[in-house]
């Protein structure tokens, strides 16, 4: 350290304290970073390395940007993951003795973002907190402190549920403990590659203890402790704004796994890793922020009670009764501005006078919003308006204070209403009356000099000055004018009378904008003391907005009602996919119908590849969540169970992070459904085994199939290319085989997208290869192998004479006593079976082909009988 600036040790002092995060440290006009952070901001931010003198031998790498434009910079850091802390004067540099004071004045890092610039206005901004209490029991907490939201949950069945409930959460950072398990840690910054941040204490200020009053659990409180502990350290400033800590009580939800969220692509797509594509693109028809936010929030969670479930059915029948009026709520819902993040910004004390001005607007459309309300015949869309607070005190306190297009900033004044308050009103009117006897001034001056060019003007430095071109200097009066400032082409001056009134007016100016900034600050405290107020009417907006959203992508799309059973039967008539069928943007989409009585708990389908196995089953799955969150669903009619899990296993999704492959993947996702899943359950498996060998596959599949008959009961759509498989349904009362239909045309497969009782008879691979326009040599080799694979045996084995069922043949017992020509054939039979056996190597066979290859010699020597 010696041997640096004193400045240059100022900022490693400071950068100490935050060495896990960009340090933009506050030199004049630029944030600055030196040693390894400017390094690496240089090729992160793509902007120049330069380098400065540090007091020692070498001169050391730095960067920097304007601070007035940092936003940018930081917004694109925060979003790559990184933390940036911000490092501020504290002090006048006038007033210091040696180096300016500096300190750390926030701590920016991906899940305790507020400016608005940096977040997504139709998602939420998570910051999470795992806390670990036994080996399987673990809290995750969750909060987003733009809107204030807490929640807390209790996860008791292991890691794998941890990871279940945090995937596809909007969750940019994760706060955990040092201690947490290096392979946890792992999981999360690689697997779900998130932003991992470390809190030990656990210790909840008193100021804070009215957050945790509804929770019972120790545990939990500690959880939202360790988190409410980051939040402190890092942003140092009034967070008033935060909601009382609501639990998550997960068994009140339907369970879905990591897998399953992935693979159903309910939020995001797998391939682009976008909402477009998603269930959640196609029902997102909300037209507020607040509305979007929620809509997620119940897509993330279906529920299981069935009483919540037909409330909302009940409205969303309501808001789609009556088409005129539905859009007259939207278009009033659509001038509300996001409340929530409005009440943060309050909070958080950057709120400017724009943030004000939107907050009065949405308040005065609240009134309009009850009325439209009131125009729905349905009384449950009405009653939704009961619970609507106006807040017309904070309205009118807003519109008599706030002009109508106030500036960005709140430090230079413009943001008060003139009559809002009498001293500002004076101050103004002598800034006002001011300038007005100053242009009165230029008037008259120009008159008694006839110098028309003559001009009264003003700056920073020098005041009011009048200037006068050199050309015209004959034509002032001799000592009128005392000089103040020589310019090239002409002179300044100044003179008593001006100087009094410069006085006056810059006095009531400056005291105006700080008077107003007084008052702004005073005007913030006020609207603070509603905060959750405007909290309980921002969650009010959003139901409503989630709801109607549901009406008008039902009355869009064509979907239905669906009721629900207790008698676990699947019935839907005439079924659709709602993601394909938007994609379509036509009629060519096939529908389908479900149907699984009590009788049949499996679904076992076969059919070619492309013509349409996943799609039909993910099609169920998807109208189970949509069900489940109360929106209506693509089919003509539906009556289903309710569900308490989802367990999916649908195309090849390799985790290479976590070093498995495509078969340890499927082995680990069937895994976890069959242990997981109960008589509730749904579980979908997709062509299961076939990443191994044809055997291997094939034994695993049935295998899985019977695990699930015999000790699961749920219900099951189970699709495969292996045949052999379809003869389950003799052995097994509650599986029943379906197949896609498809067609051969003039030697071209034409599939028909259409679900039949029955196995399919052949698979097609060939005909798909041509529709893939595999190189015609290929093909034509193919189906030469094909038809030499399936040509049958000609050679026969001769008859061995009639058995007794409990007999074994000859020769594993010797021969059996007999004359003639019976010996003779016997024998001879006996040879060629002996021939065929010496053929096989046993120690080099799977029990799977040991068992067909016996069941092939079986089969030979029943033809023969």
């Amino acid at each position: 350290m010696a041997e640096f600036t004193p400045m240059i040790q100022q900022y490693l002092k400071v950068k100490s304290g935050y060495r896990d995060s960009f340090l933009f440290f506050r030199l004049g006009d630029f944030y600055e970073m030196f040693f390894d952070d400017a390094i690496k901001a240089s090729k992160e931010l793509e902007i120049t390395l330069t380098s400065r003198n540090s007091g020692g031998e070498d001169r050391i790498p730095m960067c920097g940007v304007p601070y007035h434009s940092a936003a940018n910079y930081i917004k694109n850091l925060v979003e790559k993951g990184y933390k940036v802390a911000i490092c501020e004067q504290v002090e006048d540099p006038k007033d210091a003795k040696g180096v300016v004071k500096r300190e750390v004045v926030q701590l920016i890092t991906p899940g305790t973002v507020m400016e608005g610039n940096m977040l997504d206005e139709k998602e939420n901004n998570y910051l999470a907190s795992i806390s670990q209490y036994d080996a399987d029991i673990f809290a995750i907490t969750y909060n987003d402190l733009s809107t204030g939201e807490n929640s807390v949950a209790l996860v008791n069945s292991g890691w794998d549920q941890v990871l279940g409930e945090l995937f596809n959460r909007p969750i940019k950072e994760i706060v955990v403990s040092k201690e947490l398990d290096k392979r946890y840690q792992y999981d999360l910054t690689e697997r779900l590659q998130i932003t991992l941040s470390y809190a030990e204490s656990t210790e909840i200020e008193e100021s804070f203890q009215s957050l945790v009053e509804e929770l019972t659990d120790s545990r939990l409180k500690q959880a939202f402790g360790r988190m409410l502990t980051y939040i402190q350290s890092t942003q140092q400033r009034s967070l008033d704004h935060l909601k009382p800590v609501q639990t998550i009580e997960l068994k009140q939800y339907m369970a879905l796994d990591m897998y399953s969220k992935r693979n159903l692509e309910l939020t995001e797509t797998i391939m682009r890793k976008g909402k477009h594509g998603s269930l959640l693109w196609v029902l997102d028809k909300t037209v507020t922020a607040m509305g979007a936010r929620k809509l997620k929030k119940w897509l993330e969670r279906p529920l299981l009670q069935q009483t919540l479930l037909e409330h909302r059915y009940h409205m969303v029948e309501g808001f789609m009764a009556q088409f005129l009026e539905r859009e007259a709520l939207r278009d009033t819902l659509e001038s509300i501005y996001d409340l929530e993040r409005l009440c943060g910004r309050v909070a958080f004390g950057n709120v400017n006078g724009r943030d004000l001005q939107q907050l009065k607007l949405s308040l005065a459309k609240v009134p309009e919003l009850k009325n439209n309300l009131k125009q729905f015949e349905n009384k449950e869309v009405q009653a939704l308006g009961n619970g609507v607070n106006s807040l017309k005190e904070l309205h009118d306190m807003l519109d008599q204070s706030i002009v109508e297009d106030p500036p960005l900033t709140i430090k230079e004044g413009g943001i008060i209403k003139d009559g809002f308050h009498n001293q500002l009103d004076q101050y103004r009117d002598a800034s006002r009356n001011g300038k007005q006897w100053i242009a009165q001034l230029e008037k008259k001056e120009k008159q008694e000099t006839n110098i028309k060019s003559l001009k009264i003007g003003y700056n920073r430095v020098f005041g009011y000055y009048i200037e006068v071109t050199k050309a015209n200097l004959h034509l002032l009066p001799e000592g009128k004018y005392e000089r103040k400032q020589t310019l090239t082409n002409a002179e300044r001056y100044i003179t008593p009378e001006l100087k009094e009134k410069e006085t006056l007016i810059l006095e009531a100016e400056e005291k105006s904008v700080d008077l107003e900034y007084h008052l702004f600050t005073e005007l913030r405290e006020q609207v603070k003391e509603f905060i959750p107020h405007l909290q309980a009417l921002a969650e009010k907006i959003s139901e409503i907005d989630v709801l109607q959203g549901f009406a008008t992508v039902s009355e869009l799309h064509d979907y239905n009602r669906p009721t629900f059973n207790n008698e676990r039967q699947i019935k839907i008539e005439n079924g659709r996919h709602p993601v394909i069928e938007k994609v379509m943007k036509n009629d060519m989409y096939v529908p389908n119908d479900v149907n699984m009585n009590e009788a049949t708990d499996i679904l076992l389908i076969t059919g070619p590849n492309m013509s349409g196995k996943s799609t039909y089953m993910r099609q169920l799955a998807l109208i189970t969540i949509m069900a489940q969150i109360g929106c209506f669903v693509p089919c003509d009619e539906a009556s289903l169970p309710i569900f308490d899990k989802i367990f999916t296993r649908i195309g090849a999704a390799d985790d290479l992070v976590a070093g498995q492959s495509t078969f340890m993947v499927e082995m680990l996702e069937a895994k976890h459904a069959i242990t997981n899943a109960t008589e509730n359950s749904l579980i979908l498996l997709d062509e299961i085994g076939r990443g191994t060998s044809t055997y291997d596959g094939m034994a695993l599949a049935q295998a899985i199939i019977e695990y699930v008959h015999d000790n699961v009961g749920a219900k099951t759509l189970f699709s495969t290319h292996y045949h052999e498989l379809t003869t389950l349904d003799k052995s097994l009362d509650q599986l029943k085989n379906v197949h896609v239909r498809a067609e051969e045309f003039e030697g071209k497969v034409v599939f028909l997208h259409q679900i039949q009782d029955g196995a399919a008879d052949k698979s097609y691979g060939i005909h798909v290869a041509k529709l893939a326009e595999l190189p015609g040599p290929l093909i034509e080799r193919a189906s030469v192998i094909l038809e030499k694979l399936e040509e049958p045996k000609t050679k026969k084995i001769q008859p061995t004479g009639i058995l007794d069922d409990d007999q074994q043949l000859s020769f594993f017992v010797g021969e059996k006593k007999a004359s003639g020509s019976e010996v003779a054939t016997k024998s001879k039979a006996d040879k060629q079976l002996q021939k065929s056996l010496k053929k096989i190597n046993i120690m080099e066979m799977t029990p799977m082909q040991a068992m067909n290859e016996l069941y092939r010699l079986q089969r030979l020597a029943n033809e023969e009988d």
